[in-house]
């Protein structure tokens, strides 16, 4: 009698531990994140209202080649987006080195694409762009650093990114003042939707961003 109890309470215990190897619990899925999910301090009055549903607006700025890269360019790929200035000497150049490990990562995968915002386009021309870029080892096609109107550039982090206080994103001072730039990698999903955010700064982080990208790509 002793014996059937005891191969009945091992089955009891041997039967949930093997479903559970064989069924390992799925991962949930990465957060779509609206204007609701953040700090109302970063999304634009205009946005608070909409709530959810939110989706990267239309923008268009020349790259580091000189080619005009625009929202179509994003949607249908992951995104990875950041702001920034070639002139920056304090978290930017730590920032790009992390970007470089995401370039790298996704070297030969065309879906995956890197936007890097400037927020000094009066320094950031074009031909600035592609000077820093071939120090950062860039992959052309897949690396976009990005130069236009200020007001655009600004406009586009406070209302598609949410990277922005509205103090800075009404800072269009002259191209000595200090400039507004966060520490803030976005991961962008093939929707637009924002999936992510990441301190560029943070090796830690970034793991989890190149991670984040793999568990995105097999959505």
């Amino acid at each position: 009698m002793k014996r059937i109890f005891f191969l009945a309470l091992l089955f009891l215990i041997c039967v949930p531990i093997g479903y559970y190897l064989m069924n390992p619990k799925k991962e949930k899925p990465l957060p779509i994140i609206n204007p609701i999910d953040v700090n109302e301090e970063m999304v634009d009055p205009e946005l608070l209202r909409l709530g959810f549903g939110h989706h990267v607006g239309k923008f268009s700025f020349q790259n580091q080649d000189g080619a005009w890269i625009s929202d179509k360019n994003m949607k249908g790929k992951i995104a990875v987006v950041e702001y920034f200035f070639t002139t920056c000497k304090s978290i930017c150049p730590i920032m790009n080195r992390q970007m470089q490990r995401v370039n790298d990562a996704f070297q030969q995968n065309k879906n995956v694409q890197i936007f890097s915002f400037t927020v000094d386009p009066e320094t950031d021309s074009v031909a600035q762009m592609k000077k820093y870029a071939s120090e950062h080892a860039y992959t052309p096609g897949k690396w976009h650093f990005l130069t236009g109107e200020k007001a655009d550039l600004y406009a586009l982090a406070r209302k598609s990114f949410f990277v922005l206080k509205p103090a800075e994103a009404q800072n269009l001072g002259d191209a000595g003042s200090d400039f507004i730039h966060t520490n803030n990698f976005v991961l962008i999903d093939p929707q637009l939707r924002i999936r992510g955010y990441y301190d560029g700064t943070s090796q830690k982080e970034v793991n989890q961003l190149i991670s984040d990208i793999k568990r995105l790509q097999s959505e």
